[in-house]
């Protein structure tokens, strides 16, 4: 029973593995990672959030297409997940610091366009974010990152065309 219990123990340091990564570089790469984690999380909640609030002429068109966005949404944080524990490290754990607790404060009284150009703020510093990471995955060898980031780069540039297209003149 207790070879069991030693196993079931969380590793307090990152998993050593021949991967074709160093050490430093699964690091690196999970520690960028897991900050895209957060940050999907961060942008999973507001967009649920002003799913449920949004007012206005636009409420059908934004209310469907930020249902689309926030479960697409929920299961990358899977898939980012995932990935930084294939890299031998700990997702992280999210608290009051990686989590904005006044989004929803911020929702009322905020107009549909408001609203989405909130979101189309943060999807933009998304993209940044993803590309910057990708490219030193890239660069380190890490195909499965960079492809992985790729594929989200691929949805979060698609809903700032979409979320764009609805607040256009």
């Amino acid at each position: 029973m207790s070879d069991a219990a030693e196993v079931l123990k969380p590793k307090t340091h990152a998993e050593k593995m021949n991967i074709g990564l160093s050490q430093a570089d699964r690091k690196e790469i999970s520690a960028g990672l897991s900050e895209i984690l957060v940050d999907t999380y961060r942008l999973l909640i507001k967009t649920h959030i002003y799913h449920w609030n949004v007012v206005g002429p636009l409420f059908h068109s934004i209310h469907v297409l930020t249902e689309e966005q926030y479960n697409t949404l929920f299961e990358a944080t899977d898939i980012i997940a995932e990935r930084v524990r294939a890299l031998g490290h700990h997702a992280p754990i999210l608290s009051g610091k990686g989590v904005d607790t006044s989004i929803e404060l911020r929702a009322s009284g905020r107009s549909a366009l408001e609203m989405v150009q909130d979101l189309v703020d943060d999807h933009e510093e998304a993209v940044r974010k993803m590309r910057e990471i990708g490219t030193k995955a890239d660069e380190k060898g890490d195909l499965v990152t960079a492809d992985m980031l790729t594929d989200r780069l691929t949805f979060h540039e698609k809903a700032l065309w979409m979320l764009r297209a609805i607040i256009a003149d």
